[in-house]
């Protein structure tokens, strides 16, 4: 069977293209592979985890052998085993052309068959469409000054994959339920019978979601650090594969492939910052914090970083940041902004402020830890998951992987 390209997302595909075409994306992934960066993970592999052999896992095998030839994927793959309750997997970047697929204990003994079926093909689908070729977490470690819109768009690019991932998952497990029920234990970590998988109802926290993220209702519910992974938000997963399921390429005379893309772009764009253009009192307060805290990153060191400001100024626009600020009387009226936040903005937003303030603190390719613990303070002070701040300096997963949270 040829291989099932078509299933990669669009938005994969044209944001992988961009990032090669950059000349700081393809220069630093040479500088890499020249230095042999991500390699040795066959050999670390087998020194801390269990090779599961076809004579030991037939019926494991008999899943992937099954997910290699849907998919139309060639090559000789290795299946590992290692001790983690969490439900987690990863396809490691490939070595000599053997495939390398490794799986948490807690997967392997809470998934039915045709569940992991969904996650194998998941896995699969990380090769069949090269996501190794941009090793982001080694791009975005190591103080490489990429910049903060590549930055952006790697973190983009990768929700992105995980979408065209989950339709490999999707066709390999056979259909939309038994993904769902995967989807649904990825995102619970249950897998007993005490609570009943309802996927009309995990989907209609899309709904909320869209909600909370466009209409700007009100909470006070602290934010999960897994909103701000470089995979989608678990429903929008769910319902982006429930859109693959209705369309052409999966139901003969379903959607179009051009409907597909669109519904699952509008999806993805609840993933995206629209505060800085929003006229709103909520959007108003987030700018404003967005600018103190700028300030304070940028005077972490006691005095100014022109880098910093300079990032700071193209988020919120050109002559948003006057010349001869007083940083020290931003930073007295920080307090009273972050409290605006709390009271008035909800959770979901509070992590785009947290995240931008972030993206503020790389603009010169590095975070001093000073300028860390501006950051986890502000977060803590609006009730941000301090994990939402360690993945906005540097990503943890050196290889994709189909994990709840990241």
């Amino acid at each position: 069977m040829p291989p099932r390209e078509d299933l990669q997302a669009q938005g994969d595909r044209d944001l992988r293209e961009r990032l090669l075409a950059e000349r700081a994306i393809s220069n630093a992934i040479e500088q890499l592979e020249k230095k042999g960066v991500g390699e040795g993970a066959r050999r670390q592999l087998l020194a801390t985890a269990m090779r599961l052999t076809k004579e030991m896992a037939p019926e494991l095998h008999e899943i992937i052998d099954g997910c290699l030839k849907t998919l139309g994927v060639d090559g000789p793959l290795e299946l590992f085993v290692y001790p983690e309750p969490s439900f987690n997997a990863a396809a490691v970047r490939p070595e000599k052309g053997r495939l390398l697929l490794m799986v948490s204990s807690g997967a392997l003994e809470g998934f039915e068959a045709d569940e992991l079926r969904f996650i194998a093909g998941h896995e699969v689908g990380h090769y069949l469409f090269d996501h190794h070729t941009i090793p982001t977490a080694a791009l975005l470690s190591g103080g490489r000054k990429l910049g903060p819109e590549l930055t952006l768009r790697l973190f983009a690019w990768q929700r992105y994959a995980e979408i065209s991932a989950d339709r490999a998952g999707l066709v390999c497990a056979g259909g939309l339920e038994p993904s769902a029920r995967s989807l649904f234990k990825l995102a619970s970590g249950l897998s007993g019978d005490r609570v009943k998988i309802r996927t009309d109802q995990f989907l209609a926290q899309v709904a909320d979601l869209r909600l909370e993220a466009e209409a700007g209702a009100t909470g006070d519910a602290p934010v999960r650090g897994d909103w701000f992974a470089t995979h989608p938000f678990s429903p929008l997963r769910l319902r982006a594969a429930e859109l693959c399921a209705a369309s052409e390429i999966m139901t003969p005379g379903g959607t179009t492939r051009e409907e597909l893309e669109a519904e699952v772009a509008q999806l993805m764009g609840l993933m995206i910052p629209n505060y800085l253009q929003e006229r709103s009192d909520t959007a108003e307060a987030m700018r404003r914090l967005l600018f103190a805290g700028g300030i304070a990153v940028a005077y972490a060191k006691g005095e100014i970083a022109e880098e910093e400001m300079a990032e700071l100024e193209r988020l919120l626009g050109l002559g948003s940041v006057p010349p001869g600020v007083d940083p020290e009387a931003v930073l007295a009226d920080l307090p009273s902004r972050i409290e605006s936040v709390r009271k008035s903005v909800p959770p979901l937003r509070r992590v785009q402020v947290v995240r931008d303030i972030c993206l503020v603190t790389r603009a010169d390719g590095h975070a001093t830890d000073a300028e860390v613990q501006v950051v986890c303070e502000i977060a803590a002070a609006v009730e941000v998951d301090l994990s939402v701040v360690m993945a906005g300096f540097d990503l943890s997963n050196a290889a994709c992987g189909c994990e709840k949270a990241d």
